[in-house]
């Protein structure tokens, strides 16, 4: 009986270290299955890089995880810090600590950067910042990304070029501060120096109580953001796990030796 015991705390010690679970994922879209049974742990302080060829479901993931409703899952489930949030909204994710950077940022015109970020952050946190603490906030986190001081009284993503969109996206990161950011493929679109100042921002902003999600095609990104475990993502699962000499062995000879699997 007291063994017992010991191993149940040692189970809910366990389940408390885990930041994000998923458990025999499958999702579906108008029908269609694109996830079917996907099993990811993500640890706080870990770097988890998801790594497949075009319509493999990378993106699907990312959406359910947050929440996106135009996806159902259909079986499983999805754990943050030991809750069940399979069937939580968007904004309550975002509340308990989720952050989603998409891989097309929309163009919002009319709201500054500045002003989302004041609304965001006051949701999130029931905190009523002003003005000025907000400024604040937000000048520092740009000086650490190194973005030029007009560029929060800009409005949301308009006229902004692929990059602009990709460092407002790290920029919001860094503001918002989340417990888990799931990237969703934040190095498309994004020429050299791009890709160097978005893979950097977000390495400045990794501690060892966050985790991360980088859902990416290429290595390149990874050569800034150092995954400690990469996946191999393909037909709506993952199959095979490694380190990062994974990503390397991908970016030698791609995805052929694994499509047999589809």
């Amino acid at each position: 009986f007291i063994s017992l015991i010991i191993f149940n705390l040692f189970q809910i010690i366990i389940n408390i270290d885990v930041m994000l679970e998923i458990k025999n994922l499958h999702a579906e879209v108008e029908g269609t299955e694109i996830l079917k049974g996907v099993d990811l742990k993500i640890n706080p302080g870990e770097v988890h890089a998801i790594m497949g060829p075009n319509g493999s479901g990378k993106s699907t993931l990312a959406n359910v995880v947050m929440g996106n409703p135009v996806y159902e899952v259909t079986e499983g489930s999805v754990m943050f810090e030991g809750e069940d949030i399979t069937e939580e909204p968007v904004d309550n994710r975002a509340k308990l600590g989720m952050f989603l950077a998409f891989q097309y940022p929309e163009s919002i015109p009319g709201v500054t950067i500045v002003n989302m970020l004041k609304t965001a952050l006051t949701n999130i946190e029931k905190t009523e910042y002003t003005t000025l603490e907000l400024r604040l906030k937000v000048a520092e986190a740009m000086e650490q990304l190194g973005l030029s001081a007009d560029f929060a009284d800009r409005y949301l993503n308009e006229g902004f070029s692929g990059g602009e969109r990709k460092r407002n996206e790290i920029l919001q990161l860094a503001v918002l501060n989340p417990k888990l950011a799931v990237l969703d493929e934040t190095d498309s679109g994004l020429d050299v120096d791009g890709l160097k100042v978005v893979g950097e921002g977000v390495s400045k902003l990794k501690t060892d109580d966050k985790g991360y999600l980088v859902v990416t095609h290429y290595q390149r990104l990874l050569e800034y953001i150092k995954p400690d475990f990469v996946h191999v993502f393909v037909d709506g699962a993952i199959v095979e796990s490694g380190g990062v000499e994974l990503s390397e062995k991908l970016e030698k000879e791609g995805y052929e030796s694994y499509l047999w699997l589809k």
